[in-house]
């Protein structure tokens, strides 16, 4: 299979590639801090969505890198794991990490709604 040298990211991928690189790191940590916390942050469905938000992130970086025909259906979910986690972390109160992970998940959303709707 020869190798296809028509794949270039262009400066607003590049932007969404470290969105997502960004997002998916902060989610992780944020799981690791809400589990340490405890009660309301360790609750399942808190949980599972952050690890979930770092999963997408690490897809839709992957996809994007590789030049998939699918990246902006990818993006897509992706904008919407990350707006769902934004809400559920803007929630969890005035801790400080919480406010770094929903900002963080917010600018990935914003860019990967971007990217989804380039791709169409």
């Amino acid at each position: 299979m020869a190798h296809n040298d028509t794949h270039k990211i262009s400066p607003e991928m590049q932007k969404c590639i470290d969105a997502c690189t960004r997002c998916a790191a902060i989610c992780l940590e944020t799981m690791h801090h809400c589990l340490h916390l405890g009660g309301k942050h360790a609750d399942p469905e808190h949980i599972v969505l952050l690890a979930d938000c770092a999963a997408i992130c690490r897809t839709s970086a992957d996809a994007m890198l590789r030049g998939s025909a699918h990246s902006g259906h990818i993006c897509a979910a992706c904008a919407e794991i990350c707006t769902a986690c934004e809400a559920s972390c803007r929630s969890m109160g005035d801790d400080e990490m919480m406010k770094k992970c929903a900002d963080e998940c917010r600018r990935c959303a914003e860019s990967c709604k971007r990217m989804a709707s380039m791709a169409h």
